[in-house]
């Protein structure tokens, strides 16, 4: 399926020279494992990175656990996500979801800003949890697509581009409030917008979309518990058909798919603490076995845990930044 638009957007730096200077460090800061993940080269107490990207490269089908958001200043950039292909013009915004494999095609000039950005700050956050249905998958901004917000958002990501290259003391506390921000903004206009619960009444649609916040926190705060479809279904009054019908339209993932997405976020956040065993972390991120959660680990992410905490561990041990201005 392609997705194509072009709009005219005014340049997202005004001084190209500077901010590239500031990340000529962008080859061997990119590190791909032989499981397709992309290991990201983070500056020491920092888990986000922005560079600006003038080179030529492609990049092969990979994954990160970092959402990536790509802003083309001059010239197209291409990304394929799965079977899914963006055309990106000027001043277009591409949200990549975490854990995406996706490939890249830069075209021989041309320049954009690249931001990776760790999430697992936001993991508990109250609320959170309805937001993330919508980032489960890419979101290609436009101001023809978006007329309400696009605006908005692009000017957040000028600010948070600015305060990464100032250096700013507070830097990635404005960063990551920034994004919360459009995060709260995509899902503002999405409530608004998306008519979730169609042929329904307007305070029936907004009663629906309370219950299915309510139960995507509910999920988030007992993911360790066995979750029963059924006893969901009925705490809100819904036969479990009616339920599971709703709950793919509001989240796009059936019921049990999106548990065990979640979990798999949880257990990849539990993997970078050393102290807990593979059992451990198999445990408190609700999978009822260890070979269980090997399993779809494994057919997740296209390695065993073991395998994730010990190439992420020794990238995090020999290849942290020290933070110094390349």
């Amino acid at each position: 399926m392609q997705k194509t638009m072009t709009q005219n957007t005014p340049p997202i730096s005004e001084n190209r020279d500077l901010f590239y200077n500031r990340n000529s460090d962008i080859d061997h800061a990119r590190i791909l494992v032989d499981t397709g993940q992309e290991l990201i080269q983070y500056y020491i107490d920092s888990s986000l990175r922005i560079w600006y990207n003038d080179l030529p490269t492609d990049y092969e089908p990979h994954w990160h656990t970092a959402l990536e958001i790509i802003v083309p200043v001059e010239n197209w950039y291409d990304a394929t996500i799965r079977q899914d292909y963006y055309h990106l013009t000027p001043g277009d915004i591409l949200m990549i979801p975490p854990g995406e494999l996706h490939a890249l095609r830069a075209p021989e000039t041309g320049n954009r800003f690249v931001f990776l950005l760790d999430l697992s700050p936001f993991s508990r956050l109250q609320g959170f949890a309805a937001i993330q249905p919508l980032l489960s998958k890419p979101i290609h901004l436009t101001r023809a697509a978006y007329p309400n917000i696009y605006d908005d958002i692009y000017q957040m990501l000028v600010q948070m581009r600015n305060e990464y290259f100032n250096r700013s003391e507070f830097a990635d506390l404005t960063i990551y409030s920034l994004l919360l921000n459009i995060f709260v903004k995509l899902g503002t206009n999405h409530l608004e917008n998306a008519n979730l619960f169609p042929n329904m009444r307007v305070y029936k649609q907004k009663e629906h979309t309370d219950k299915f916040n309510s139960i995507m926190d509910y999920i988030d705060n007992h993911y360790m518990e066995d979750l029963n479809l059924d006893a969901i279904a009925e705490s809100i009054g819904f036969s479990k058909y009616h339920f599971s019908r709703l709950f793919k339209q509001y989240t796009n993932y059936t019921f049990c798919a999106y548990i065990t997405h979640r979990r798999i976020k949880i257990a990849e956040g539990l993997l970078e603490q050393p102290n807990l065993s593979i059992t451990e972390v198999s445990l408190q991120s609700g999978f009822p076995s260890i070979s269980t959660f090997n399993r779809v680990f494994k057919q997740t992410k296209g390695c065993t845990p073991s395998e994730y905490r010990e190439k992420n561990s020794h990238f995090r041990g020999s290849h942290r930044m020290d933070g110094s201005t390349p």
